[in-house]
């Protein structure tokens, strides 16, 4: 059994070592991307929707908050408390609202970058193909090292008709 184990992991590790690993930096490539202004531009639109949407809600709020203060001396018990359902009942909409203000915006920039990573994805596998990676992996903030000979970056870029307009700085 333990001989088992033993030509089981060098059967794993001879057949990882004849593959052939890259790395990609893809939010570099997204940054890179012409598309991406226009993402941004949709992105700050929603942002200001949102916002303008949050603030009718505020305004309607004092609105109501004020005509509650104005005629809370007038109003009978049952009327008052009615009035103070109503304010509880759009003080707690706010707050709902502002809370799922981010997860919204959180699912509209999901939604915009969806596109611009599927053409990411069908370069990245051309250029796997071509070039016969048998694994690619996302370059990230926790890699400490990465030989500039298996990184396929610009050639993502090159493959999408992309000329970057800053550095990566990997150098």
């Amino acid at each position: 059994m333990k001989y088992l184990k033993i030509a089981i992991l060098f059967i794993g590790i001879t057949s990882f070592a004849q593959g052939k690993v890259g790395a990609a930096d893809i939010e570099y490539i997204v940054t890179q991307m012409p598309e991406m202004e226009q993402v941004q531009a949709q992105l700050q639109l929603y942002a200001g929707q949102l916002e303008s949407d949050l603030n009718k809600k505020l305004g309607e709020y004092n609105e109501l908050r004020d005509a509650y203060e104005k005629s809370k001396d007038n109003l009978g018990e049952a009327a008052l408390k009615e009035k103070q359902a109503e304010l509880i009942e759009k003080e707690n909409d706010i707050q709902k609202y502002q809370q799922n203000g981010g997860r919204l915006m959180e699912l509209k920039q999901q939604e915009f970058m969806r596109p611009l990573y599927s053409k990411i994805v069908t370069a990245l596998n051309k250029v796997a193909k071509e070039q016969q990676y048998t694994y690619i992996t996302q370059i990230n903030q926790d890699m400490v090292y990465l030989d500039p000979n298996y990184d396929v970056t610009e050639a993502i870029l090159e493959e999408m008709g992309i000329t970057p307009t800053e550095t990566t700085g990997e150098e």
